[in-house]
């Protein structure tokens, strides 16, 4: 049985990833460092918003209620954490443009990857 990652340890584990394609990349420095936990900031965040829209939806009821308790009007209205969340991507994606990294083709190895 596979075990699901926490979200500490995929946290971890994309900290450490990133960090390691700086190093391959030859990039060193306290500043990239500092980015890369902005990065993991915005993560963390990214993670919020999304578990946000998933429990409560694109749409948010809205009620007003008059001072004795009466229902005035109600009404729904988009979930800002959709906003937020194109946002950080954005902002996401442009920390990993600073840091000079993009996505890499993973390798595949097997029979057919082999020399002849």
């Amino acid at each position: 049985m596979v075990k699901n990652p926490t979200k500490k340890e995929t946290r971890t584990g994309v900290k450490k990833d990133l960090i390691d394609q700086l190093e391959r990349n030859g990039v060193y420095g306290k500043h990239y460092l500092n980015l890369i936990d902005d990065y993991i900031s915005l993560w963390e965040i990214k993670e919020k918003l999304i578990k946000d829209i998933k429990k409560r939806g694109v749409s948010i009821k809205w009620e007003t209620y008059s001072k004795d308790g009466y229902l005035l009007q109600s009404g729904y209205k988009k979930n800002d954490s959709i906003a937020e969340l194109n946002k950080t991507n954005a902002q996401m994606l442009k920390i990993l443009s600073e840091l000079g990294l993009k996505a890499e083709k993973q390798e595949r190895g097997g029979e057919d990857d082999e020399e002849m």
